[in-house]
């Protein structure tokens, strides 16, 4: 019988672009893993990667993905190819266990179609919400699911990015981008469903900073069980923003509980204020490549199939943040 220190999985991944190279490179560390093959439609990086892998098939047709018996595949290409690329896999069965980059499709139509096919896929579907592993945000879900709040009343949920600041009037990039809502709003939603259960969007505001009918910046009011009200606020035109932020303000019977990337306050009635930093919280990992969630979020995926365990957040569960998104969308047409 073969341990679970002594398998190993082949992996597959589609898209080299930022995210398709950070999940290679970490993968390529764990011993249990084996990079088997590549897929770009762009030329040049399919040159650059014939380079630098050696024994390692690179191509721009998925269906040769078919004859290297692969255990997983990575998707981690544009959000609008998720659906198709996806559907090939599942319909063709070219792995056994898929993980897609956020957000699981465009469309809540779309991402409901990809639920309902992997169905009976039989392997852990998972999406790469990586806010979930960020030390903070773990800590936060913890002292949630004790109760230290009390009933809960409301919250203000923020995801403020420059990347858009200095763009030029007219430009389409934040267009092809797909908008700041499927972009770093989907993270802060996940995270809102994650700690609160489902939420109702009650109304939206859009505004489009850089050209017509591109999301730069929206506002939305949910309601949730228990008489929970919520605001969230995204934005990429936000300047002084490095890098992305993410950040909840919980209200609650008991107290105040602030969290972001970076720390957790908890102020509750009647008791001195705590802070941890992420440094407190045992944030270090194995192999540090961009922020440490990263790490955390494939190590736990590799993990649960090798222990054959579930994942989280499977297909199902993201596409609660499909649905959220587009109901914010179609609140601001009304």
């Amino acid at each position: 019988m073969v341990s679970v220190a002594d398998k190993k999985m082949n992996v597959g991944i589609v898209g080299l672009g930022k995210m398709g190279l950070l999940h290679a490179s970490i993968l390529n560390v764990w011993p249990n893993v084996r990079l088997a093959g590549f897929c770009d439609k762009s030329w040049l990086m399919r040159r650059v990667a014939k380079k630098i892998l050696k024994d390692v098939l690179v191509t721009d047709e998925l269906e040769q993905f078919m004859n290297l018996d692969l255990d997983v595949i990575y998707v981690t290409t544009p959000i609008s190819s998720h659906y198709s690329v996806v559907k090939t896999i599942i319909s063709k069965r070219l792995a056994k266990h898929l993980f897609v980059e956020k957000t699981l499709t465009r469309t809540l139509s779309e991402s409901e179609d990809i639920c309902a096919l992997s169905k009976n896929y039989g392997g852990n579907t998972m999406v790469g919400y990586m806010k979930r592993f960020c030390v903070t945000f773990k800590k936060a879900k913890e002292l949630l699911d004790k109760k230290v709040l009390g009933a809960l009343r409301s919250f203000d949920a923020y995801a403020y990015s420059s990347d858009f600041a200095e763009v030029e009037q007219g430009s389409t990039l934040s267009l092809k981008r797909g908008g700041c809502l499927l972009d770093i709003g989907s993270h802060i939603s996940d995270i809102a469903l994650w700690f609160f259960g489902d939420l109702r969007v009650k109304s939206a505001r859009i505004k489009s900073s850089i050209t017509q009918g591109s999301i730069d910046s929206i506002n939305f009011s949910v309601d949730g069980s228990d008489n929970l009200s919520g605001n969230f606020d995204v934005s990429w035109v936000e300047s002084g923003y490095r890098m992305p932020e993410f950040g909840i303000v919980i209200k609650g019977s008991n107290g105040v509980l602030t969290v972001d990337d970076y720390e957790l306050r908890l102020e509750l009635h009647g008791a001195n204020p705590l802070t941890y930093y992420r440094q407190d919280l045992k944030d270090s990992v194995f192999f540090a490549l961009g922020e440490s969630e990263y790490f955390r979020e494939d190590e736990y995926f590799i993990r649960s199939i090798l222990n054959g365990d579930s994942s989280e957040p499977t297909f199902s569960t993201a596409k609660k943040v499909d649905a959220l998104l587009e109901s914010a969308r179609c609140k601001t047409d009304e």
